[in-house]
């Protein structure tokens, strides 16, 4: 896994070819924010696999933090099922415990979810907002989070769930 300089609409081509809806998830019709970070996997020079980061403000009830948001995971088809995504998602996960936030956040269609599972993720039960041009709607997809620190617990109590910012 490497630390990708540029990820661009080029890169996610190499990776998914002319695929139109990479991620499954058009239909949800929601506007993404752009990752700051960006790991991925190379095989025989050929970008196959990516994941980005990006630093979130987070609410839950009426607490304030920050989260590290995993999004734009995503594997070459003809590669799916070899520990691609596993390998690029835990190097980005190491990189992440050394930034500031204690819990990673991520959104995955369903069928994902025992994906994430395996590497440690929970799943969040609680309906998350999150913002769009048009103002805050529920998100669609499931909610996933992470400790990234030993200790680390879902930050807050109990309260509506918000994430100040697009979705990742």
């Amino acid at each position: 896994m490497v630390r990708l300089a540029r990820y661009s609409t080029a890169e996610l081509r190499e990776i998914a070819g002319d695929d139109e809806d990479p991620f499954g998830v058009a239909e949800a019709g929601l506007t993404w924010l752009p990752k700051q970070e960006h790991f991925g996997i190379r095989r025989d020079g050929r970008l196959v696999a990516h994941t980005g980061l990006v630093t979130l403000p987070l609410a839950v009830g009426p607490v304030e933090t920050e989260v590290v948001g995993f999004g734009g995971v995503l594997v070459a088809p003809g590669l799916r099922g070899h520990g691609l995504a596993r390998l690029v998602v835990t190097g980005a996960l190491e990189h992440a415990r050394t930034s500031g936030p204690e819990c990673g956040l991520l959104f995955c269609r369903p069928h994902l979810v025992p994906l994430y599972q395996r590497l440690g993720w929970r799943t969040l039960e609680e309906d998350v907002h999150v913002e769009q041009p048009g103002g805050p709607v529920v998100m669609p997809l499931r909610t996933m989070w992470i400790p990234l620190r030993d200790g680390a617990r879902w930050p807050g109590g109990s309260g509506p769930v918000r994430l100040l910012s697009l979705p990742m």
